[in-house]
Order: C-alpha cells, then structure tokens, then sequence
C-alpha cells in the first residue's frame, strides 16, 4: 500500500459518504470544540440534541463563559461524565480571560486549556486551522487497527504511541480536516466494533483482518477493572409539594448535581430497616405515609448503582438538616441540574 493510497481513499470516501451535521459545515473553533466535547463517549444521534441545545443558548464561547454554572450542568443532564460539562466551562472561561475570547489556534497552544487532551486538541487544530496532526480515538484505533495488523493493545502505553506514531505519519497534511473527520467518520460507520460493512470497504483488498478474518479480534484491548456495585437508599421527603435535596459536593460522582438525602450500604438491606436508623428516626416521627419504590439500577462506566427511594409525606418541614441541603418546589427541582437516576425516578412517581 503507498503512502498515498490510505489517505486519498479515505479522503475520496468521505466526500462521498460523510453524513450532514452542523459542525461539519463550520471551521468555527467554538463549535467545533463544543462537538468534540459533546460526542466524547456519546454517540452522534444523542448527542446532536445536547449540540444544538449549547449553541442556541450559548452562541459564542463568551456566553458560555458567563453562564451560571447549575444552568449548564442542567443542560447537559443526560449526558453523564459531569466532569466534562465543568470543563467546557472552565475552559470557557480561560479562552476569555488569557485569550480575549479566541482559541489558540496551534495544537500546542490548544493542549494548554482545561479539558483539552490529545485527541481534541488534534481536532480542532486540523479542523479549523488546517494544522496536519492527527486525531487518535476509538474509531481511528479500530480501522488502522484492522487495516494495518496491529494488534498491540490499544489501552496500553506503547499502544497509543504506536498508533499515533502511525496515524500521524499517515495524515493528509494537503487536507488534514477532511482527513481526520473521514476516517473518524469510516470507523464511525463502515468499520464498526461488530458487524463491520466489510464487502462494502474501499480496503477489502489490502485489510489485514479482512484476509485474515480477524476483524472481532482486533482491535486489542486490555480487559479493565470490574466493576463496583454501590447500594443507594434515597430518602425523599416530601412536604406539600416541595422536596428536600441536597447538592452532592464530595469528591465522587455526579459532583455538583442535585439528588436526595442519601444512606449508602456496601451490600443490599431492607429499606424498612433503614426507617428504624435513629438519625432517621426523628425524621419520619410525623410522617403522614411512607411509600418503598421500586428498585433501580443504573449502569457506569466502572460501577453499577443499585437503588431504592424511600418516599416519605411529612407534615411539618423537614428540620435539623443543615449544609447542602434545602427545600425546593417543583418549578425549582424541575430546574436543577440531577442525575439521570434521580431524574427517572420522578418522571415514574409523576412528580415532575
């Protein structure tokens, strides 16, 4: 395979194949770093709503900069990885006070900012100012990956060197935007983890795991850490229409989004016994009902949340909690920024 055959024939490819989305008809580097941010572990469909939800509502990276912080993690609710959305914004707000509100427009530079790795660094340094460096992300792992017959693992350390070794050595440097979104936009939809659309691939004749038939073995990936059960007993107090919350401020997930009064336990227990706990005992001393859903179950990337929320109807306000906690009516719950557990279980209790 000459060195000019890879990227003409994904560069040929993708002008006949890429699929219409926004920011594929922009070099605006604020836009195209929103789209970077937003499909990072979330794919296209759900993640063009988000995009276009940002944009209408922050329209320049200065409007995002300035935005009250619960009103963009609201907007992002759904997503996940919250870690990202405080990110956006703190990059935001860095490009308005050290760069007068423009973005570096050199991959060094860019590397430089909250938020901004390798990968997307490369992206909008190819994107919008047509500097040839290469993005390196799943899809590109998996095609050169097959292509090439590398089946050094893609998550380790010499891994990620080899193929960005590689894929830089391979990049359009005459086109390198159309380059990287191409092949990130082949692995996206012809060369896919399972079922790839192999009699349709432009490298059927020069693919290592096509001849080989190798394609659900590669890429390699070193298996990870399995996953931590976690057991969350939410205790909902509930006092005519307006609920007790609280802001999750320690150092785990969902940092800064809102949820309830949380009980943990390293193992499942009867959400009855929990009502006997003497530092809830004072708190349902005038309950009017108490009501035990149903179980939920909530899947992250490397721990699953098993779930109960324990509905109690008070007479008086709840009292004696201090610090992150707070009352809030509907209109005001409806408007925090929560997790996707805590939003799915008001949409089945009909509360919001």
């Amino acid at each position: 395979m000459g060195k000019r055959y890879f990227p003409d024939k994904i560069v040929k490819w993708y002008a006949d194949n890429k699929r219409s989305l926004p920011w594929r008809e922009t070099k605006d580097p604020y836009k195209i770093w929103l789209s970077e941010i937003i499909l990072q572990q979330t794919r296209v469909v759900q993640g063009l709503p988000y995009y276009l939800r940002f944009i209408d509502r922050y329209p320049t990276v200065m409007n995002l900069a300035a935005a009250p912080p619960d009103e963009v993690l609201r907007l992002w609710q759904g997503l996940g990885y919250y870690t990202r959305a405080r990110n956006l914004q703190k990059c935001a707000q860095t490009i308005v006070e050290k760069h007068g509100g423009k973005f570096p427009s050199a991959y060094n530079e860019l590397l430089t900012l909250p938020g901004i790795g390798e990968y997307t660094a490369a992206a909008i340094a190819s994107i919008s100012f047509s500097e040839p460096v290469a993005v390196v992300d799943g899809n590109v792992f998996r095609v050169l990956s097959r292509v090439f017959g590398i089946d050094t693992p893609i998550n380790s350390p010499d891994g990620k060197k080899e193929f960005t070794r590689l894929a830089n050595s391979l990049i359009d440097a005459r086109n390198p935007a159309e380059y990287n979104q191409g092949l990130m936009e082949f692995g996206a939809l012809l060369c896919t983890p399972k079922n790839p659309r192999c009699e349709e691939c432009v490298f059927k004749k020069n693919c290592h795991a096509y001849a080989n038939q190798l394609m659900d073995k590669l890429p390699v990936k070193l298996k990870g850490k399995a996953s931590r059960k976690r057991y969350f007993y939410y205790f909902v107090f509930d006092h005519g229409d307006k609920l007790l919350m609280r802001k999750r401020e320690e150092k785990d997930i969902w940092f800064g989004l809102f949820d309830f009064h949380l009980v943990e336990r390293n193992k499942p227990v009867k959400p009855e016994k929990l009502l006997l706990d003497s530092s809830i005992g004072a708190w349902v001393s005038d309950a009017k009902n108490v009501t035990i859903s149903k179980p939920y179950k909530h899947i992250l990337t490397h721990q699953t949340i098993f779930s109960r929320f324990i509905i109690i109807k008070k007479k008086q306000k709840p009292l004696g909690i201090k610090g992150t906690h707070g009352v809030y009516n509907l209109k005001q719950v409806n408007d925090l920024p929560k997790p996707v557990l805590v939003s799915r279980f008001l949409s089945d209790h009909y509360i919001l």
